[in-house]
């Protein structure tokens, strides 16, 4: 028999491990032969801790189970939720990226290479850097951290350029409120990620890697090190790559919590030894990047997906999707929802669809209010905007951003206002202080809109002209995209404001 318990951080949070605690001493003392397998998160939050038992080739799903619940667990009499692959919220996902997340044991490289890892690596040993690259392009895949930028030409510039070392650095810095994927990745299938930075290695001719990783993720730390440390034994890491004849090898580099080193070239500075404070482009990081070097930076979910366009095909990946944006989006359900966490699925499932029917509307009851898509930085989506499909270009017609794909919920009693308070103040704390748009704006921002909730009407106009200012003159996006929650709280829900000042009369 095998059990599985996540190792996840969301399902610790809710007791994971003292329910895996609770199974091996219950089988000790049962005398069963049981394999306890700590494997990463299906994604179903409100069923964490989520244990799934396999016998006689059969895979159950129990959840969320406590301690107590062990007992009931072995004696079967706990109700079985079914195979994870028929509770609805996860068999209307269209899994490529996480595949395996929740599926293997993270660390065992075999489970991993029979789920079909290493084919892509395998795949790409084969080919010439050249046809590599061409391969992403033809894919679609555009950066999946926020910018939504094609990886093929990021790739395909680190590739032209001239240099006697190039870098391969992941942006593992998840700092967007209501985001998770990339650490459910790493704790959950971190070598298809290892994977991912060795093929782009090979593609673009870098031989060094960097895993730019929150300090905060103390988990997914550890399981990466883990990770990495097997696959060199392997030989999928070092200097002869599956026996390929080529090297890449990679580092964990731990950031210290700053939000503006989420920007890469605030991340680079601070891979570099130096203050994370944004640098001017040009020149690009793809030509002068870590070191001074070519360098291509792409986020997690981004690199973790190359593995699978090279096993499945560029063609086939790109089947997936909507317009421009190709493939799947890990969308990530936070706040108020009935069902949050995360749903892979291919671009072009309206808001409406996924906030109402996937994340089944609010867990307290209220009616939804709003949406906030892209993290911190994003806009508000009202309820009329929620027949716009999830798409790079589609949100953008909308006034939003899909970002790094988290979705956080709010029902009636949110003060709109108040939101777009919070989001000039988280600028004007997060600001590196390189640009004057920024870092003056944003303190502005929190004064003007504080004289708004006072009653003074005439400071709207002052502020809509701020967020022009810090949209079209700020070096990064946290500046330049701060005007986005703002607005659309703004412009979206006019009443808030109007309530605001009315109250002061």
């Amino acid at each position: 028999m095998k059990i599985f318990v996540p190792l996840d951080s969301a399902a610790k949070a809710l007791g994971a491990d003292a329910v895996a605690e609770a199974v091996a001493r219950e089988a000790a003392a049962r005398g069963l032969d049981v394999q306890l397998i700590r494997n990463g998160s299906r994604g179903m939050v409100w069923l964490e801790p989520l244990v799934e038992i396999e016998k006689d080739g059969r895979r159950l799903a129990y959840g969320p189970v406590t301690p107590e619940d062990v007992p009931a667990l072995l004696d079967g009499g706990f109700e079985t939720l079914g195979p994870v692959e028929r509770i609805p919220f996860f068999a209307r996902q269209t899994r490529l990226t996480f595949a395996r997340c929740g599926l293997i044991d993270p660390l065992d490289l075999d489970d991993y290479e029979a789920h079909g890892g290493l084919a892509g690596l395998r795949r790409a040993i084969a080919m010439e850097p050249g046809g590599i690259v061409a391969e992403v392009t033809a894919s679609g895949l555009r950066g999946r951290g926020g910018a939504g930028f094609p990886t093929g030409i990021k790739w395909q510039t680190v590739a032209n350029a001239a240099a006697d070392q190039k870098y391969i650095v992941c942006n593992a810095d998840e700092g967007d409120s209501g985001t998770f994927a990339d650490r459910m990745i790493m704790e959950g299938d971190p070598f298809t990620l290892i994977e991912g930075m060795a093929i782009a290695g090979l593609g673009v001719g870098a031989t060094r890697g960097y895993v730019y990783l929150r300090s905060e993720y103390p988990d997914a730390i550890r399981v990466m090190e883990a990770a990495m440390k097997i696959a060199r034994q392997r030989g999928l890491l070092g200097p002869d790559v599956l026996g390929s004849g080529r090297a890449f090898d990679m580092q964990i580099r731990k950031g210290a919590g700053a939000y503006v080193c989420g920007e890469e070239t605030s991340l680079l500075n601070s891979l570099e030894g130096k203050r994370g404070t944004v640098r001017a482009k040009p020149p690009l990081p793809a030509l002068e990047g870590f070191l001074g070097k070519p360098t291509v930076v792409n986020n997690v979910i981004s690199l973790a997906t190359v593995p699978v366009i090279f096993e499945k095909g560029a063609q086939a990946y790109a089947d997936f999707g909507l317009g421009r944006s190709r493939g799947t989006v890990t969308l990530q359900i936070a706040g108020n929802v009935a069902r949050g966490g995360l749903f892979e699925t291919a671009f072009g499932m309206s808001l409406g669809e996924v906030v109402n029917d996937i994340a089944g509307g609010t867990a307290t009851g209220p009616p939804v209010k709003a949406v906030q898509v892209g993290g911190p930085l994003g806009a508000y989506m009202p309820v009329h905007k929620f027949d716009t499909p999830l798409g790079y270009e589609d949100f953008d017609a909308a006034g939003g951003l899909i970002g790094h794909a988290g979705l956080v919920v709010f029902d009636d009693s949110a003060d709109m206002l108040q939101m777009a308070r919070f989001a000039m103040e988280f600028c004007a704390v997060e600001s590196c202080g390189k640009c004057t748009p920024c870092r003056i704006g944003a303190v502005r921002g929190v004064e003007t809109i504080d004289r708004i909730a006072a009653g003074d009407a005439s400071a709207i106009p002052l502020l809509t002209d701020l967020c022009e200012t810090m949209k079209d003159g700020s070096l990064c996006a946290l500046g330049g995209f701060t005007p986005y929650p703002v607005m659309s709280a703004l412009t979206q829900f006019p009443d808030d404001f109007a309530t605001q000042k009315e109250a002061a009369e």
